[in-house]
């Protein structure tokens, strides 16, 4: 089976971003790489000013299978990112503590608080937020309130 990895696009503060999670995950990044740092293409625009610096491409392992990718959108190239509730990342945990402990630290400056962590019909442990950055995420730790 392939793997799945969530891949965010930000407009301008990608590097921000990635600091914050490698924080929260603590863990390292596996790679950036600049726009400027892309070979000239004759048949690709020129790169605006503004991209300068901006990250096309970062990652960071979250564990042994799952990465978190990412990169600043640059208009010249792709549309504006924009953020919305279609589609959330979802931390299974093996640990109340370890929800605890996620959710203490992504939900840090959250914009949008859908749900505290707390107990649920369907789990010990359970949030919903946006965080910072625009990303929505779900924490979850099912513990005795397995599915049948």
């Amino acid at each position: 089976m392939a793997k799945i990895h969530a891949y965010l696009n930000f407009n301008g503060n990608c590097k921000e971003a990635f600091d914050f999670y490698k924080n929260v995950f603590k863990t390292d990044l596996v790679g950036t790489y600049t726009y400027d740092g892309m070979p000239a293409d004759p048949n690709s625009p020129p790169l605006p000013e503004d991209a300068k610096g901006k990250i096309m491409h970062t990652s960071l392992n979250i564990n042994d299978t799952t990465m978190l990718m990412g990169a600043d959108v640059i208009e010249t190239f792709s549309p504006k990112a924009t953020s919305g509730n279609a589609t959330y990342i979802m931390l299974d945990t093996e640990s109340a503590d370890e929800a605890k402990e996620l959710f203490q630290a992504l939900s840090a400056n959250a914009k949008v608080m859908e749900m505290e962590l707390g107990e649920t019909f369907f789990a010990e442990q359970f949030a919903s937020f946006q965080d910072q950055f625009g990303i929505y995420w779900m924490i979850h730790f099912e513990g005795n309130k397995k599915m049948d």
